[in-house]
């Protein structure tokens, strides 16, 4: 693993060395931006309207912005004196219960792997936190910035979410004031629960597949092989369902004819996007996926 950062976690009187890779990586094709006459990429430059010109880099300063079109000036030495102290340990401040901590404060995810001599610590660490559950929270000086975080297991490894501050996170009150004014009937919510417990399954990663990428690279394959491309017409929205409980109840029979075995198996994995002839591969999509998105789609309606 490509180490980004390399320090210490602080676990009490425990020290434990450890270095931090990226966990996540987009694998989508990249598109840059080319001049149409020449299909050369084309290079943005620094342009002032004040000034109606381009200006080079060395003329530029930080400002920030204290009302509309009215900037504060801030130099980079005035931006260091305020900065963060370089420091190469992850700050330990307490362990939290991890079901407690909404996804939605999540940032990045890194893989913190153990230095040399330090798995026994790093192990240790690892099965206290999996036997009871916990996550820890803590600090980290990381690009000139402290960073809150959250340390969890996850299989053998430990991965430390780097978190979105509070003051970072949207508020949500007008969502749920808005849902809490809703009643729900009994009959409904029983058979909502029936049908959630009818498309339960475990969660495998390999079986889901970037749909998008795959169509993409075949798109590419198709140009590069001199083919028309067809664009697609747009499909129509979804319309609300008017009988919640007609839905309901399609649902659950379209989800009992899954569990039958009527539903299209996992797809295949394909390790290319297209054929020798340019053509994108076709993988069968299973029943259930699609079904439990109408069905959420339509659980969702109110007439």
């Amino acid at each position: 693993m490509r180490s980004l950062w390399k320090g210490t976690i602080s676990f009490g009187l425990v020290n434990i060395p450890i270095s931090l890779g990226v966990a996540t990586q987009r694998s989508d094709p990249k598109f840059r931006t080319l001049d149409a006459k020449t299909m050369q990429p084309i290079r943005q430059q620094l342009y002032s309207p004040a000034r109606e010109e381009t200006v080079e880099r060395d003329e530029t300063i930080k400002g920030y912005e204290v009302s509309k079109d009215h900037f504060l000036p801030v130099s980079d030495e005035e931006l260091d004196s305020v900065a963060v102290e370089r420091r190469r340990t992850i700050d330990i401040i307490g362990f939290v219960d991890a079901e407690d901590v909404d996804p939605v404060y999540f940032d990045r995810s890194y893989y913190l792997q153990p230095q040399e001599h330090a798995e026994k610590p790093y192990r240790l660490l690892l099965e206290a936190m999996k036997e009871t559950g916990k996550a820890a929270l803590g600090k980290l000086v990381m690009s000139s910035r402290e960073h809150l975080a959250l340390l969890r297991p996850s299989g053998d490894t430990l991965v430390i979410e780097l978190l979105f501050y509070p003051e970072d996170v949207r508020p949500k009150d007008e969502i749920e004031d808005s849902v809490r004014e809703v009643e729900v009937q009994e009959a409904e919510l029983e058979m909502a629960k029936q049908l959630v417990s009818s498309l339960t399954r475990p969660f495998e990663p390999d079986e889901f597949e970037n749909e998008h990428k795959r169509e993409l690279l075949a798109l590419i394959e198709r140009k590069l092989a001199g083919e028309d491309v067809v664009v697609a017409e747009e499909r129509p929205a979804a319309q609300p369902v008017p009988d919640l409980m007609s839905a309901l109840k399609a649902s659950l029979e379209q989800a009992s004819k899954g569990s039958n075995g009527e539903t299209a198996k996992k797809p295949a994995r394909s390790s290319s996007a297209a054929n020798g002839d340019g053509k994108a591969k076709s993988k069968p999509k299973p029943k259930a996926k699609s079904g439990s998105s109408s069905s959420r789609k339509r659980s969702t309606a109110k007439s």
